[in-house]
């Protein structure tokens, strides 16, 4: 007989696991589930012990040839469906259809098959008809098409085959009974329950308790089975064998006898004492209230007295964006990492999320992940071990053992030549940057044709380099091996470990690539200037969140703030406006056509203590479009715009073209006595005559570059624009005027 058992996704292969468990081993993955060849006593045990699939069906029929609802009309009419249902009986039909280009409407294709049914019962029993009954029918069947291929199934566990049956109440998180299931089965403490050593288990944030019932469950063996108190589908099948049935249920209650001596450790708590008593209700319903502890606890102000166990598992769903509302989210995974990190050494760690970005404000590396949906979110699971003392002395151990393994290998001949010129330039610059106070700086810059790379060091602890597009006459294996060499090089000059360089292509940037995340990580770092913390990004983007040769601008801007009302267009992360508010700046707006850079701005003032909320602005806008609707008046201005960049509202912006209207709008708002800092990095710009005809400029681009820097003069030019003073003769006194256009 053939089945197919349904599943949510990215839970196929736990299905597969459990039929296995059962005996069945003739197996074949699909998207929305495993379909499997079994005996009626396998498919009894599999539908009776199953914690993932939400569904099995019994596949009746096929036909792989059907081209037009008449044909499925006809191939229906085939089947004898007379073996499973009478006059007497209610049924219901229920379809998937995809990619069936004869089929414009999925209902019509069940309008067919129930039509085809009735008629075929209509012949066998002398024109009596069964009815159709969409709430609580006798029986269902199921059709599945494919393009050409139909499948009849008829429904063989019932619906509703993930819920346990001990739900009465529930707090505002609902987490499905098969998804806490998935979420147990991925974690260590279900490899432990499967290795027969059972960890103890640690629920911080149960909620309904879903996750800790479930645990209970699996480590009692109290099969789903034993909980049901409706009928499976199956018992209304002509093929039921009760005696069959009855013996496997007899199983599973032996099962569960004998595990009564287990030596079971759950601890379920939450913050919500409502929380705490829904899920007591559920796990006296469950049968399984005696196992788990439960406690009334703020996880976020444990101390080393409140871990339940020397050692154990900790698997929960804290709170995310659909759950709660209104609490601060990041500061309670921030606070709940370093809890974990500080007093469960030893432990593993399984966090499921709704909310992928949540998981960055904990300050540890998952060793894995996974990806589940409940109901339709979709959630990430992420997996830590918290490692002791001696643990992760053992990792550097290791770590310091392949390094000096990797430094006692001779570089080669390329490899040699790069590390020499490294050297030269750190021997240069990097007296000069501490002289300075810098910390942030560059070290090289495609200094031989061969080794083509920006190359940019962060703190003494960071690399970020930076590899320029090889032409295409350049064989890649052969770049490959140049920017291998290059890394080398650069990890034996500058002494950072290799896994603190990090290396990315620079190609020239298109419409909305500059825009581009390249990765997910979410990590960010924090980096100082002038007095000030950046947040940088190694990985997730080309650029890391700072412009490392707009330092002295920086530095300028900070200088002429004082009291000033000051406007960055193209904010990026906003690193300008830090240093305007460090020199006193009254107020500040930030105009970015990002989210993720205005979110990352945010980031950066709170980082530094400023307040986001009054007195420094930030709107998500074209700069343009920005400076046409509003008439604000300011003292400063920041203009750092991008080479080239679309925007979904006008049509793409070009730094050499489109630089006068940008700056005569942007003149607009600036006060007669004010300045605007015009800055780009397009190495062929070349000023518009009408803006020297129209303001008065002045070309500072030497004195913006700074000492890391002075190899390359075209890195950016930068220019102050003023409006023009213009002398008037009335009568016998001069007066100045300003020429505002």
């Amino acid at each position: 007989m053939i089945f197919f058992a349904s599943s949510a996704a990215n839970q196929q292969d736990i299905v597969k696991d459990e039929l296995t468990l059962c005996g069945i081993t003739d197996t074949k993955v699909g998207q929305a589930g495993v379909e499997f060849v079994a005996e009626l006593s396998q498919a009894y045990r599999f539908t009776m012990t199953t914690r993932i699939a939400s569904r099995v069906l019994q596949a009746l029929f096929f036909d792989e040839d059907v081209q037009s609802a008449d044909e499925l009309y006809d191939s229906t009419m085939q089947i004898p469906w007379e073996e499973y249902i009478t006059p007497e009986k209610t049924f219901l039909i229920t379809e998937t259809v995809k990619n069936c280009n004869w089929l414009n409407n999925t209902h019509f294709a069940t309008l067919k098959v129930k039509d085809a049914i009735v008629d075929r019962i209509k012949e066998h029993y002398e024109g009596n008809r069964p009815t159709v009954d969409s709430e609580d029918p006798d029986i269902t069947f199921h059709i599945h098409i494919k393009e050409n291929s139909v499948i009849w199934y008829v429904d063989f566990s019932g619906p509703g085959l993930a819920k346990r049956g001990y739900r009465t109440e529930q707090s505002d998180a609902l987490l499905k009974e098969n998804l806490a299931c998935a979420l147990l089965y991925r974690s260590e403490w279900y490899k432990s329950y499967r290795e027969g050593r059972l960890l103890p288990l640690y629920d911080p944030f149960c909620g309904s308790g879903t996750i800790p019932v479930e645990a209970a469950l699996i480590a009692a063996e109290i099969a789903p089975a034993l909980l049901k108190k409706t009928p499976y589908a199956f018992k209304a099948l002509p093929s039921y064998d009760e005696e069959l049935y009855n013996s496997i249920y007899a199983e599973l209650e032996a099962k569960r006898a004998e595990a009564e001596e287990k030596e079971i450790y759950i601890t379920a708590s939450d913050i919500i004492r409502t929380n705490v008593e829904i899920s007591k209700a559920a796990a006296l319903k469950a049968g399984v209230y005696d196992i788990i502890s439960f406690e009334v606890k703020d996880f976020t102000k444990v101390t080393e007295e409140d871990v339940p166990y020397e050692l154990g598992v900790i698997v929960t769903d804290p709170p995310y964006g659909v759950r709660l509302k209104g609490m601060n989210l990041e500061d309670l995974y921030s606070l709940s990492g370093d809890i974990i990190s500080k007093y469960f050494k030893g432990w593993n760690v399984s966090i499921l999320t709704g909310d992928q970005e949540l998981l960055s404000y904990i300050d540890m590396k998952p060793e894995r992940t996974n990806t589940l949906y409940n109901g339709g979110i979709l959630c990430q699971i992420a997996h830590y071990r918290v490692y002791t003392e001696e643990e992760r002395q053992v990792l550097i151990n290791k770590a310091l053992e392949r390094k000096a393994q990797r430094l006692a290998q001779p570089l080669t001949p390329g490899a040699q030549m790069a590390y020499n010129r490294l050297i030269k330039n750190m021997e240069s610059i990097k007296p000069q940057m501490e002289k300075e106070g810098v910390t942030c700086y560059r070290i090289y810059d495609a200094d031989m044709p061969e080794y083509s790379a920006a190359i940019d060091i962060y703190e003494g602890k960071w690399i970020n380099l930076q590899e320029y597009a090889p032409p295409a006459t350049i064989d890649p294996e052969a770049a490959e091996k140049r920017l291998d060499e290059l890394i080398q090089a650069t990890e034996r000059a500058t002494g950072i470990d290799m896994e603190n360089i990090y290396v990315k292509q620079r190609k020239e940037q298109k419409g909305r690539d500059q825009y581009k995340k390249l990765a997910s990580s979410n990590k960010f770092y924090i980096v100082k200037e002038n007095g000030l913390k950046y947040l940088v990004n190694f990985t997730d983007y080309l650029d890391t969140g700072v412009f490392l040769d707009h330092r002295p601008v920086r530095r300028m801007i900070s200088e002429m703030s004082q009291n000033k009302r000051f406007l960055n267009l193209f904010s990026y992360t906003s690193t300008a406006t830090l240093n305007a508010l460090k020199g006193g700046a009254l107020s500040t707006v930030s105009v970015d056509a990002s989210s993720t850079y205005l979110d990352w701005s945010i980031e950066n003032l709170k980082v530094n203590g400023y307040n986001t909320n009054i007195g420094n602005f930030f709107y998500k806008s074209d700069a343009i479009e920005y400076l046409y609707d509003t008439y604000d008046r300011f003292d400063l201005i920041f203009c750092d715009p991008p080479t080239f960049s679309n925007s979904k509202n006008r049509d793409s912006f070009d730094i050499q073209y489109d630089h006068f209207e940008l700056i005569k709008a942007a003149m607009m708002h600036l006060e007669k006595d004010g300045v605007m800092i015009f800055s780009n990095n397009f190495r062929k710009f070349k000023l518009d005559e009408r803006i020297l005809d129209r303001f008065a400029v002045e070309n500072i681009t030497p004195s913006t570059i700074g000492f890391d820097f002075a190899r390359d003069e075209k890195i950016h030019q930068c220019y102050l624009i003023r409006h023009k003073k213009v002398k008037v003769e009335l009568g016998t006194k001069k007066v100045l005027k300003i020429k505002t256009e």
